[in-house]
């Protein structure tokens, strides 16, 4: 493996979006969602024992809480039940250069599509923040980076795909 011409640090800003329309209220962190792949146990003939393996492209539910300092009308843009979700978060990485130990930025670019799933209105403290949010079911998501799609995940749709691979181009032959 070569050596990294960068050394990968932080996130130096972000902002949040639903359709175009930044966010305000985002609190100041952010939690993404995992894939957890289904699983099936396998026993039987010539195996010893059993073992577990993921089936490619599922993955159990996946969830995104979006958290908010203070209700504003962000939150309440997406509480639709009959409208799709449509975030968008974009990030500054920091990195520095190996060769100079200069600083350097790429983009960051996540984009999930789902429905609303829950609404926490938050608490009422004397000069402190709600700590309110929004949480969707993910349908789609896609994460690029300094615009290269790493991962696209669709599950209507057959789609997954890293780092432009199709890892179920074979899967999707004998259907």
């Amino acid at each position: 493996m070569g050596v990294a011409a960068n050394i990968p640090e932080i996130i130096n800003d972000f902002n949040v979006y639903s359709e175009g329309n930044k966010f305000i209220g985002v609190s100041g962190s952010v939690t993404l969602p995992s894939f957890d792949a289904i699983t099936e146990e396998v026993q039987g003939a010539g195996i010893l024992g059993t073992y577990e393996t993921s089936i490619p492209g599922f993955f159990s539910s996946m969830t995104q809480e979006v958290p908010f300092r203070i209700l504003t009308d962000d939150p309440f843009s997406i509480m639709d039940p009959n409208a799709p979700v449509d975030i968008t978060f974009r990030a500054s990485e920091q990195s520095t250069v190996k060769s100079n130990g200069s600083l350097t930025w790429n983009g960051m670019r996540i984009v999930e599509r789902g429905r609303f799933k829950s609404f926490k209105p938050g608490k009422l403290e004397l000069g402190k923040t709600m700590d309110s949010s929004i949480t969707h079911e993910i349908l789609y998501i896609m994460i690029e980076i300094d615009g290269k799609t790493v991962v696209e995940y669709d599950k209507l749709n057959s789609v997954f795909t890293v780092n432009g691979k199709d890892l179920l181009e074979k899967v999707k032959r004998y259907n």
